[in-house]
């Protein structure tokens, strides 16, 4: 009887051991599922899939990322009918991030990208023939002439989409430099612009451009070879965008550099310190970011191709990669 007494405890510590390894090696995110949203720019595909994927070695289960407009992300985020934003632009999107709730509602921590530029460009033969190097210069008709398309007479400058902040921002400006007789800005889809832009630079016209970094465009322009940076005559944002654009060297091109951070629902985080934690501490190199926009201008657009992008990045940074699920799954323990 004593026996058979000591098996049977020895067989429930057994089991009581194994469910207690069992559970130690869940996965933190098992049984929860996930929806992150993106903008409509196929460029920001790659950085949000590297998210997703790392989310899925911690247990979630991830949705197909919705793209939505930027506004509507912060607003699902805030709500709690989406998870995360794997794009979010600091200090540009400052006014979206507030009146979305901020802080309050938003989980922020860490740097995903770092060093990212943007501004006004112009073809490197008219700025050396006519000595352009400043936006302001096009107050003068005869300079904003030369990059008028539609032949309206004023200069046609190639922005951002509607709803963009960076559409709010060109219009400022416009304004704030006194160029709104001079200067129109086009816009729409900004991939069809920037098409357009770059065959009338090919066919030798002159070009006025917004775009920024990370993105294709300087690929295709190099700045410096092909085109050059326009500086602005003062710093110059809308209202709770107000920040001093000028460059520790004197500087200054109308846009502070940005930098690319997560931003997930606040009560998703405080409930999922692993996920909090991955958000926190994923870096990714602006660099890595061009050269998979490159391929994609290059023609590998398609959804499976960002795929095998993102699958490829990870196979050559894999001891990079483990080490951020690693460090997430320690939280928990």
């Amino acid at each position: 009887m004593k026996t058979i007494t000591k098996t049977l405890y020895l067989s429930a510590l057994t089991s009581c051991t194994l469910s207690l390894s069992l559970q130690a090696n869940e996965l933190p995110g098992k049984g929860i599922t996930v929806q992150p949203v993106q903008s409509t720019i196929a460029e920001e595909t790659f950085q949000t899939l590297l998210v997703n994927k790392a989310m899925e070695q911690l247990g979630y289960t991830v949705k197909p990322t919705q793209e939505v407009d930027y506004n509507v992300a912060y607003t699902s985020i805030a709500n709690g009918d989406a998870t995360y934003l794997a794009v979010n632009w600091d200090p540009q999107q400052k006014d979206k991030y507030q009146l979305g709730g901020g802080d309050d509602k938003f989980y922020r921590e860490g740097i995903y990208v770092n060093n990212a530029a943007q501004g006004y460009l112009i073809d490197k033969k008219t700025a050396d023939k006519y000595h352009i190097n400043n936006l302001g210069q096009l107050k003068d008709p005869k300079i904003a002439k030369l990059f008028d398309s539609d032949g309206d007479g004023k200069a046609d400058l190639t922005g951002g989409e509607p709803g963009w902040t960076t559409e709010s921002i060109i219009n400022h400006q416009i304004q704030a430099y006194g160029l709104q007789d001079t200067v129109t800005q086009r816009q729409g889809s900004y991939s069809a612009l920037i098409a357009d832009t770059i065959s009338r630079y090919k066919n030798g016209e002159s070009v006025l451009y917004y775009t920024w970094t990370p993105y294709w465009v300087s690929s295709i322009l190099i700045p410096g070879k092909d085109v050059v940076w326009l500086q602005v005559p003062f710093s110059a944002m809308p209202k709770g965008l107000q920040q001093d654009t000028a460059l520790p060297n004197g500087n200054n091109y109308g846009f502070q550099i940005n930098t690319m951070r997560i931003v997930a629902n606040k009560q998703f985080a405080q409930d999922n310190p692993a996920a909090a934690k991955l958000f926190s501490i994923m870096k990714l190199d602006i660099g890595d970011i061009s050269q998979q926009n490159m391929m994609m201008r290059k023609g590998q657009n398609k959804p499976e191709d960002i795929e095998a992008h993102a699958n490829a990045w990870i196979k050559s940074h894999q001891k990079q990669f483990d080490s951020w699920v690693n460090q997430a799954k320690s939280v928990i323990k």
